[in-house]
């Protein structure tokens, strides 16, 4: 322990991070922990070493066996970390695994993370009220993008459905707004993390009228646009809202999707009827026409603009968000 406490006490974060990786390299679970306890010990005496006691949680959820892995799997935990730990874990973890954990909320948030990722949870003590979504798959949903977590970074893998956008010129008339805009807040809200608390921006127009003219309603004149699927709008929406963007805390695909749903159903007004089956919410959301845009302006950051139109009501939805560091 003496090279440990040497490296808490000059502060020293590549020394502890480089400590950190070597004991993950030889399994020693019982080491890591014992690194955490000191560097949080030190926390508490002004060492500038919280970020290292992080790290070894982070790589305690990551890597070690389910035992070490459930008592870091705390509210609020990995707040610095690459990604909010119980998604850290069910990222490398199976159901069975990790279904002793006591916490009513993570323990859902974990059920619908592995099922999402192909485990089957059949598991009745699961608190259906913490994620508002079906615990299971429909044929019609996509197969959604889910994190990567890696010892030194995650990846949040985008699908990749904007692959061939074409340019359109937008109507010269700014259309008359409606009043139709729970849709749009449903919507919004999959880029709230976005807009309080980071650097994002967004806006939302609903018109009597075409999806062109609904994105028109923004103020953009030219825009690029592509009609998709509502599997793939879904898996657009769902990436969105499990997303963080810059600053904002990642709120994992579970919500993204329990939020991608909700805005389906407000979309066809069946959000009075919530929950709906899902085979139904897939029937009445393929009756509208889906759209991916974008401005043609954006270079980096996050972005997410969708378009919906309602064919037989007259009506269409547009948002365009984005966010940047």
């Amino acid at each position: 322990m003496a090279d440990l406490k040497q490296l808490i006490e000059a502060s020293d974060l590549d020394g502890l991070v480089k400590y950190a990786d070597a004991l993950v390299s030889s399994r020693d679970w019982d080491g890591l922990v014992a690194m955490r306890d000191l560097c949080n010990e030190a926390t508490e005496r002004g060492k500038q070493v919280w970020g290292a006691a992080q790290f070894a949680e982070y790589r305690l959820a990551l890597d070690a066996p389910a035992e070490y892995a459930i008592p870091v799997i705390q509210p609020g935990a990995g707040r610095f970390s690459n990604g909010p730990l119980w998604e850290v874990a069910a990222s490398t973890h199976t159901w069975d695994e990790l279904k002793a954990i006591s916490d009513p909320a993570l323990r859902a948030l974990i059920a619908h993370e592995r099922m999402i990722r192909g485990d089957e949870v059949a598991d009745d003590t699961i608190d259906r009220s913490v994620v508002d979504a079906a615990l299971q798959l429909a044929d019609w949903e996509p197969e959604y993008p889910v994190a990567i977590y890696k010892s030194d970074r995650a990846e949040f893998p985008e699908s990749d459905v904007l692959r061939a956008p074409r340019w359109v010129d937008l109507p010269e008339t700014v259309p008359q707004v409606s009043h139709e805009t729970a849709p749009l807040t449903a919507l919004l809200d999959l880029v709230e993390p976005w807009l309080e608390s980071s650097n994002g921006r967004g806006e939302g127009a609903v018109v009597a009228g075409s999806e062109l003219e609904a994105i028109r309603a923004m103020g953009p004149r030219r825009a690029r646009i592509q009609a998709v699927s509502l599997t793939q709008a879904l898996a657009s929406m769902t990436w969105t809202g499990a997303s963080g963007g810059a600053y904002g805390r990642r709120r994992g695909t579970p919500v993204g999707r329990a939020l991608a749903h909700w805005a389906v159903a407000t979309l066809v007004g069946l959000d009075d009827d919530w929950p709906i089956a899902l085979d139904e919410l897939g029937e009445a959301g393929s009756e509208l026409s889906w759209f991916l845009w974008d401005p043609g302006e954006q270079i980096g950051g996050w972005g997410f603009h969708v378009a919906v139109s309602d064919p037989a009501d007259g009506l269409a939805w547009a948002v365009s968000a984005v966010d940047a560091i």
